[in-house]
């Protein structure tokens, strides 16, 4: 999740040694750690025996939030890594982790700081992760039109990194709604995440179309550059995720037929857009296991498996809640013990690859 990982060439501003090594792409290990403990959660059933674990798991992403803005913002190296190509992709990644904690906050927080502390830190980290989410999907595809260079095999999976995090501000947002004022600025929040979820759901399947025309018409990603294919499921999964939170509030909000209108387009359109993510989980599935038997060497793109499974279990739950199928009951717990799993594994690695990094670094 750095611009070494690409083959493409940085513009001649961009100078590689003496670029700061902590990238914004880091803040991806808040965002899988703490939809491991928001996911809890929303599962079908069996989410109560998982709360405690939970709420551990939601502390850890909090104070490793914590840790990663202070070290990032002491770099001062926001320039230098709007200039990299690749790097400036990862603006999306703080942005969302600000608002999977915040998130977190509300769901689990209640019981060890209060129900209004919890509610008044949600509406901080929203806001916040709101407004940065929406400079980098403004900003990041601007500079890629007018100051970045591409080759024509260039897409890969961080491009949906900048435009994603409006979708999970719509996803996240939708907790807020009922604790909103009512009338019009609970209106206008409901309105505003359904518009946030729109820009981003249209812009991730262009980004989409282009990730797929690269894997068809050019070589197969190889190396620490087939994860981040994962992050097309994250994107389809919090679109789902945020039609399922928003129609589950929009009552409190809207008149009834449109209230009405919103569960039946998060049923059925949300049933449609799963199944897109399912075909999209076997093809990123089908690239990882390829690319595995010929080696898959640690990168910090691995962390690019763990929020997109994420988002497939709360998109999945979702469904669940609404249609109580066991089409989508059974698979949102497999896909639980899967991000689970998946989430040790990248941690311990995670944890090996500090720790050599620590002792190399020059006192």
């Amino acid at each position: 999740m750095n611009s070494s990982l690409s083959a493409r060439p940085s513009p001649p501003t961009v100078h590689r040694k003496t670029r700061p090594a902590f990238g914004p792409s880091w803040f991806a290990a808040v965002m899988g750690t703490g939809i491991v403990a928001n996911a809890a959660v929303t599962l079908p059933r069996g989410s109560h025996g998982l709360r405690a674990a939970a709420t551990v798991v939601w502390l850890g992403a909090a104070l490793l939030l914590i840790l990663l803005t202070v070290r990032y913002l002491g770099q001062r190296a926001l320039r230098v890594h709007a200039g990299d190509p690749v790097t400036a992709q990862f603006f999306g990644a703080p942005p969302m982790a600000l608002l999977t904690v915040g998130a977190g906050t509300l769901l689990l927080g209640p019981p060890l700081i209060g129900a209004g502390a919890a509610l008044a830190v949600d509406w901080v980290l929203w806001s916040l992760g709101t407004v940065l989410g929406l400079v980098a999907a403004c900003t990041v595809p601007y500079l890629m039109v007018t100051r970045h260079r591409f080759a024509p095999d260039a897409a890969f999976g961080g491009w949906l990194m900048p435009v994603v995090p409006p979708m999970v501000s719509a996803a996240t947002g939708a907790l807020l709604v009922p604790h909103a004022p009512a009338g019009q600025p609970r209106l206008a929040l409901l309105l505003g995440c359904y518009a946030m979820l729109g820009l981003g759901f249209v812009a991730a399947l262009l980004v989409l179309a282009m990730i797929y025309g690269r894997l068809v018409h050019h070589e197969v990603p190889t190396g620490a550059v087939v994860p981040t294919v994962w992050i097309g499921l994250g994107a389809l999964g919090q679109s789902v995720t945020a039609l399922g939170a928003l129609a589950a509030v929009a009552p409190s909000a809207l008149h009834a037929p449109y209230a009405r209108g919103a569960g039946v387009f998060a049923l059925l359109g949300g049933v449609a857009v799963w199944g897109f993510a399912m075909l999209w989980l076997a093809l990123a599935t089908g690239l990882t296991a390829r690319t595995i038997r010929s080696g898959l060497p640690f990168a910090p793109t691995w962390w690019s498996f763990i929020f997109p499974v994420g988002a497939c279990v709360t998109a999945t739950s979702t469904l669940a809640g609404r249609t109580g199928s066991q089409l989508f009951v059974s698979p949102a717990v497999a896909l639980y013990a899967l991000l689970v799993a998946a989430w040790g594994v990248v941690v311990v690695h995670s944890l090996r690859h500090a720790a050599r990094h620590m002792v190399r670094r020059p006192a």
